[in-house]
């Protein structure tokens, strides 16, 4: 079978996303649930710093402390009352087991890294370290995200955004869902064209989005995943999230790069500030070969960061 041919990559060229179902299950399962919920109440009771915080939809974020936990679970109601993810799962500093748990999940074979080599038509020796956090559901009031591709910025010309689009995607990110999740809204096919008038006219928050269907257009759907479950998306697909309070989510919010496209990709990954401690990332808990994958994956991420230079912010709230 060629690369082309492979149907989660046919999938993800037609649609901007594919759904890949029970990556994870039994025992595995079980243990990336009780470590996300140990690590998203650690993050609510203000003892975990990097989080994002309600509010604020692109990095950088608040920090957030046990006196900022307290000052929003006694107000109730600001715009900055509580956190709708935790950032650097793979951090040292989040301790054990947890750390060594999630690091396991991203490095480990036939996992979501063995899904991405499909979609990028790549070997171990290229793919590139990224991200690695945690979606979770808002404490005190609902959350809802602007419709936005991650790397290109909406006062983007047509020409502008569909010279980016055309441009090679160089990344796999993926939403792993813990328990049941329909957070995720995406407009399928959008990753392969520029907005539509109606699209850059309607309010960043409208809930449906207009739709050109004598243009071949696809209506907004919402992804529905089930534990274990995983979707892989271009990240500059129109999409934005829905969070509620009333929902329990716990979801695995990962990327990785393809090393061609390090120039591109520097952006969008640094600002998130992971070259602060990759290098002091434990790998400790792998086997041979996920170590020999993870080492190499980790020195490419550091080569990008320091060709890089200063990258600034992909997107302003």
């Amino acid at each position: 079978m060629t690369v082309s041919e492979d149907p989660y990559l046919t999938s993800l060229k037609k649609d901007g996303f594919v759904v890949v179902r029970s990556i994870v299950s039994g025992d595995q399962l079980k243990a990336l649930q009780e470590a996300a919920v140990r690590t998203a109440n650690k993050a609510r009771a203000g003892d975990w710093p990097h989080v994002r915080t309600v509010g604020k939809q692109f990095p950088p974020w608040d920090t957030w402390n046990r006196e900022a936990a307290a000052k929003a679970k006694a107000s109730h109601g600001t715009e900055q009352a509580g956190i709708w993810g935790v950032q650097h799962l793979m951090r040292p500093e989040m301790g054990t087991p947890d750390a060594g748990i999630f690091t396991q999940s991203y490095f480990a074979q036939d996992g979501v890294l063995d899904v991405a080599k499909r979609l990028l038509g790549c070997g171990d020796d290229e793919l590139v370290m990224e991200l690695y956090n945690m979606l979770v559901r808002p404490d005190y009031q609902d959350y809802e995200l602007r419709w936005h591709r991650d790397d290109i910025p909406p006062e983007a010309t047509p020409e502008q955004e569909l010279a980016r689009l055309q441009a090679p995607a160089f990344h796999a990110q993926w939403n792993l869902a813990l328990w049941d999740d329909a957070s995720l809204i995406v407009v399928p096919g959008s990753h392969a064209r520029a907005r539509t008038e109606g699209e850059r006219n309607a309010d960043p928050y409208q809930e449906q989005l207009p739709c050109d269907e004598a243009a071949g257009h696809r209506p907004q759907l919402t992804v529905q995943l089930g534990p274990g479950d995983v979707v892989f998306y271009n990240n500059n697909i129109l999409h934005r999230g829905v969070y509620q309070t009333a929902v329990e989510r716990t979801t695995l919010h990962g990327s990785v790069g393809h090393v061609s496209g390090n120039a591109l990709r520097a952006r969008n990954v640094l600002q998130h500030g992971v070259g602060d401690w990759v290098e002091r990332c434990d790998f400790s808990v792998l086997s041979e070969t996920e170590r020999t994958r993870a080492e190499g994956m980790r020195a490419r991420l550091i080569k990008m960061g320091r060709e890089s230079g200063p990258v600034g912010y992909s997107l302003a709230d």
